[in-house]
């Protein structure tokens, strides 16, 4: 096991690598139940939408381990896999809300998403064997490449802010910070004991301690029990219903005639050029959502070449293609590699066998459904702040100096936690690059890619944006 994971050779041990799969795990296990409730919209009430959540519930977990399973055996990386969040949103208001709104049926168009979603993947796995999305990755330039791991930083603390309520909504702000004065305890609990976690974290790690993120996920679990006055429960009667759903619409959607008739007849999803900026922005979102999160875990792992780019970067865009592939056979949305697996990166993960472990933990899901609702939001944010806290020490490599460099940095940090989207950040950096690059005489060969992805991203800012 250690020659073939090279465990040794990348200086880690076996203990370290399983703390690291169960922090990556524990981190991203919200997934699991946010995902099935972002394709439905929370629209329970609307005929379908029961059958729909379950089958995405195990479709979740299943396309989640083959892609982990593809990072732990082919990959050999630290990295996990799992349905990208603002893409399921995506993938609800463009198949299923239509169909809720005009009374059609929900089921009918949620099957048509999933033939959009094979064919985006089947355009990802082509780009990616002939090299084309390691190419794009590397083209982009120095200042947004050393931006990425900090703007991913941002928004995974971002996220993990918003997830118990220590960053909430406001009319006139946009955004607050959690009310403390006047509120009732069960209200704020989260947020107080996520903020309690952090500093734990931050404690351990400052006394150099082993696993100190899981460490301080376990720990606050305990806190946030203890102080809710609330025990962890395990409602296992109705296991096999998300199986029989999951049978007759799921893993069956993309193989009925009917799914491709309803893609591209225009009666669900609109004109053809609708299908086609549908799959181009499935494309692009997923295409730099990824590349976006392996220069940041990469980064963390400091497993990054001479040149700044991710090892073995060919491998792991393969990875997300097949796993995208086998998200819609499943019955999912697009699969991407996820910003969480920082966290198991951060723990020490270096090797496949990081993910081995986190897609092991995702087949139990399986079966014990509720397993991952025993550890709290509360305690799993903490882990996402530190994580944003260890990634944002990328940005001192940005030559602040110099405004081509300084400007697409900034906006690419930014953009991604305030647009609640990787590849935003990056395609609004790469279009503020190039306006820069051209207006000041400074093109050159070199950045053609560049230019192109930002027209790409334009594109979708005007005809497609999420």
């Amino acid at each position: 096991m250690d020659k073939f994971f090279k465990i040794t050779e990348r200086g880690s041990n076996v203990k370290t690598e399983i703390i690291a799969g169960l922090t990556t795990f524990f981190a991203m296990a919200y997934i699991i139940v946010v995902n099935p409730n972002q394709i439905v919209g929370f629209s329970f009430d609307v005929p379908g939408v029961s059958k729909i959540w379950n089958a995405v519930y195990i479709a979740s977990i299943l396309a989640a381990v083959i892609g982990t399973l593809l990072y732990a055996f082919y990959a050999k990386l630290p990295f996990a896999q799992a349905c990208g969040m603002g893409l399921n949103s995506f993938f609800f208001t463009s198949f299923v809300l239509p169909q809720i709104i005009s009374g059609g049926d929900v089921i009918k168009g949620y099957q048509a998403g999933l033939v959009i979603i094979l064919i985006s993947g089947v355009i990802f796995l082509i780009l990616s064997l002939t090299g084309a999305r390691s190419y794009i990755a590397k083209a982009m330039p120095e200042c947004i490449k050393k931006a990425i791991p900090a703007g991913i930083g941002l928004f995974i603390a971002f996220i993990g802010f918003q997830n118990v309520g220590i960053i909430q909504a406001n009319q006139y702000t946009l955004v607050q910070f959690v009310k403390i004065n006047g509120a009732k305890w069960a209200d704020i609990a989260p947020a107080i004991i996520a903020l309690v976690g952090f500093i734990i974290i931050a404690i351990l790690t400052k006394l150099k301690v082993k696993g100190a993120v899981l460490l301080g996920i376990l720990a606050t679990t305990v806190i946030y029990y203890l102080a809710t006055w609330q025990l962890p429960s395990f409602d296992l009667t109705s296991v096999a219903q998300p199986f029989k759903d999951f049978a007759e619409i799921g893993i069956t959607g993309v193989f009925q005639a009917e799914s491709w008739k309803n893609a591209f007849s225009g009666e669900m999803i609109g004109s053809i050029f609708s299908v086609i900026m549908l799959i181009v922005t499935f494309c692009l979102v997923d295409m730099f959502d990824t590349i976006g999160t392996l220069y940041g875990a990469a980064s963390e792992a400091n497993m990054l070449d001479e040149n700044g780019d991710p090892v073995d970067i060919d491998k792991s865009m393969a990875c997300d293609s097949i796993a995208t592939l086998s998200g819609a056979v499943c019955g999912t949305s697009t699969v991407t590699t996820f910003v969480e697996c920082a966290s198991g990166v951060a723990a020490g993960g270096r090797t496949g066998l990081t993910s081995l472990v986190t897609s092991l933990c995702f087949v139990l899901c399986l079966f014990l459904s509720p397993v991952a609702s025993i550890i709290p939001a509360a305690a799993t944010a903490p882990a996402l702040i530190f994580v944003g806290v260890l990634m944002l020490k990328n940005f001192s490599k940005v030559d602040m100096e110099d405004m081509r460099s300084a400007v697409p940095a900034f906006l690419t940090l930014v953009m991604m936690p305030l647009t609640y989207s990787i590849a935003n950040g990056i395609g609004i950096g790469a279009i503020s690059y190039v306006l820069i690059t051209l207006f000041t005489g400074k093109f050159t060969k070199k950045d053609i890619a560049v230019t192109v992805i930002a027209i790409l991203f334009a594109c979708k800012f005007v005809f497609g944006a999420i």
